[in-house]
């Protein structure tokens, strides 16, 4: 056994053995009443502007891509995490859903400082799925949070817009998660909005149109996204059902509509078509298919144990 296979069996040991340290009953005796109170919390941000759902969710996926889900992307610290250009655009209102759940557990005397904002960002993440008509799954917890935050480490972990199939399935397997857990994850593009600038160059090229974009579809891209557009000016990223978390994404891109070049091709590539297919036929597919790769998300490059801690405020050091 080379030295280059020695190390892949021990990170995928070492990886293993820290999720599998996570359970759902993590708190059961040092706050039993989390998964509510989080959910209460997440409730009323949700009753106060739908962008908690968007806001939240991507949230969660940006953290676990970068440091794994640690919640390192809260740290306000000197050149973290949180300054880097694809992390600006993140939605103060997904931060703030987890600030306020964590304040709303501090309130309580028996959960104060007990639960990670590694974990309540979890949950907090499949509490907006549901409230807008996804899957309900269980979380796993017991992850501890991190103490580092640096700019430099988002650099080249996130997808672009422009990645092609090939691209994203690289990022995604050096986590552990296998193409048809990238398509369902990129399902979550059922909800959500992006700026004009992101995909400009699909209706605005130098040779027109992009050809695989449904040409009806980029007329109306032009129209709400005129050249020279304000870039504060937000398209969402499902035209059909931009406030539901349904298998529309998928249906949308057998006809032509996906936003961005990295959704559209899920479609035009004949490797990921058959499964795009198949969630677009039936949403319950779709949905399992989420929760699997939502589950195993959750479990990237978590910090358990002694390894981590659990922060008193979820967006400084302490």
């Amino acid at each position: 056994m080379n030295k280059q296979t020695l190390c892949l069996v021990f990170l995928s040991f070492f990886v293993a053995s820290s999720y599998a340290q996570l359970r759902q009953n993590f708190y059961q005796s040092t706050c039993p009443n989390v998964e509510s109170i989080v959910r209460s919390a997440v409730t009323k941000k949700f009753q106060q502007t739908f962008v908690t759902v968007p806001g939240t969710l991507r949230l969660f996926f940006h953290d676990c891509f970068v440091r794994g889900c640690d919640a390192s992307v809260f740290l306000a610290t000197p050149n973290a995490e949180k300054d880097h250009p694809d992390d600006q655009s993140l939605a103060g209102d997904g931060f703030d859903t987890v600030i306020k759940a964590k304040a709303a557990l501090d309130s309580n005397p028996n959960c104060r400082n007990k639960v990670s904002c590694a974990d309540i960002l979890a949950l907090a993440t499949r509490d907006v799925i549901v409230l807008a008509g996804g899957p309900s799954y269980s979380v796993e917890l017991g992850r501890r949070d991190g103490r580092i935050s640096t700019k430099a480490s988002v650099q080249k972990k996130l997808p672009h817009p422009s990645f092609k199939l090939d691209q994203l399935n690289t990022m995604f397997a050096a986590h552990g998660l296998s193409q048809t857990d990238m398509i369902a994850l990129s399902g979550a593009h059922t909800l959500g909005f992006s700026h004009c600038g992101k995909f400009s160059g699909r209706i605005y090229g130098k040779s027109g149109i992009d050809p695989t974009l449904n040409r009806q579809y980029a007329l109306q891209l032009r129209q709400m996204c005129p050249i020279n557009v304000d870039p504060r000016i937000a398209i969402n990223m499902d035209p059909t059902t931009p406030r539901t978390f349904d298998n529309a994404y998928f249906q949308n891109l057998q006809q032509g509509r996906g936003l961005f070049t990295s959704d559209q091709v899920l479609f035009t590539d004949s490797r990921s078509k058959p499964t795009v297919n198949q969630f677009a036929s039936s949403n319950s597919a779709f949905n399992q298919a989420f929760i699997t790769a939502i589950t195993k998300l959750g479990r990237v490059g978590v910090l358990t144990g002694s390894k981590g801690e659990i922060r008193r405020d979820c967006s400084m050091p302490n």
